[in-house]
């Protein structure tokens, strides 16, 4: 994607937002997966830029037999990582363009340690919105994002919901986005980056726009208190939120993280939640 004409804080609504991500993922797809790819990995269920990885941190539990969904998946790492432990794992994103970076990275999995004899296959894809799952009720036992979908969609309660929707009861949602915090602060690694700038309370997304005002890429902010009513009105339980602290011995930056940034303030929030069964 070329540079973006103007940028700001503005209202942007369900489809500019759809818009948006559909064409800039599609375009940012080969780009964005070989700048991170050192931190990101080709199976690892990377849950925050700082490198906090499921391996480590045991959100999922065990994923053996389940099905499992992950949302906003991107090039399907984290499906790719649940499939190589026994789950039978479905990877959705608006985006054909980071859907088809998943597929390469399939294509090369025989030569990949990850995927021995016993690993149950690849990661089914499907192109959809978040926002409307085109999954039967009750089709998952685990759903996950990290870092995908939700930040992008102006409807995170709707989507919330659908994903509920999905879950059988007893099911397990997690899903990481960028620590609401981090909004009132540039996004810049070094001490730029350390001066409040932006109100915390400031709902309005952060908008790309080319020079006829149309959105290229929208990134939508919620306060911790809106994200725990999200969670509840969507009908769900939240057992855990977890605030990665930065790894000892982690040096990279990727665009506003870094150690300097990560051993003061929070960079990731990590939702724990569950569908509660039904009272018999």
């Amino acid at each position: 994607m070329g540079p973006a004409e103007s940028v700001g804080r503005r209202p942007a609504d369900q489809p500019e937002s759809a818009a948006a991500s559909r064409s800039w993922w599609d375009a940012e797809a080969g780009d964005y997966y070989r700048e991170h790819r050192s931190v990101l990995g080709d199976d690892l269920l990377m849950w925050g830029p700082e490198g906090v990885y499921e391996s480590e941190l045991g959100l999922l539990g065990d994923v053996t037999g389940l099905d499992v969904l992950e949302f906003g998946a991107g090039a399907a790492q984290g499906s790719r990582w649940c499939a190589a432990r026994g789950a039978r794992t479905v990877a959705s994103d608006i985006s054909a363009g980071m859907l088809a970076q998943g597929r390469r990275l399939d294509a090369d999995a025989p030569e990949h340690p990850a995927y021995g004899l016993s690993s149950p296959g690849h990661p089914s894809y499907v192109q959809c919105d978040a926002v409307r799952l085109p999954f039967a009720e009750q089709s998952f036992d685990i759903a996950f994002s990290a870092f995908g979908a939700l930040p992008f969609v102006a409807d995170a309660a709707g989507l919330l919901r659908e994903v509920a929707r999905v879950l059988r009861p007893g099911g397990r949602l997690v899903f990481s986005v960028t620590h609401p915090f981090r909004w009132t602060l540039p996004d810049v690694a070094g001490r730029a980056g350390l001066t409040v700038r932006t109100s915390y309370f400031d709902r309005n997304p952060y908008v790309e726009q080319d020079a006829e005002g149309r959105a290229t890429y929208v990134e939508h902010h919620a306060t911790l208190g809106d994200r725990v009513r999200q969670i509840v009105a969507a009908g769900l339980v939240l057992d855990d939120l977890v605030e990665p602290e930065w790894p000892e011995g982690a040096d990279h930056e990727w665009g506003g993280w870094s150690r300097l940034r990560g051993e003061l303030v929070p960079g990731t929030a990590i939702f724990v939640c569950r569908k509660p069964v039904p009272a018999q």
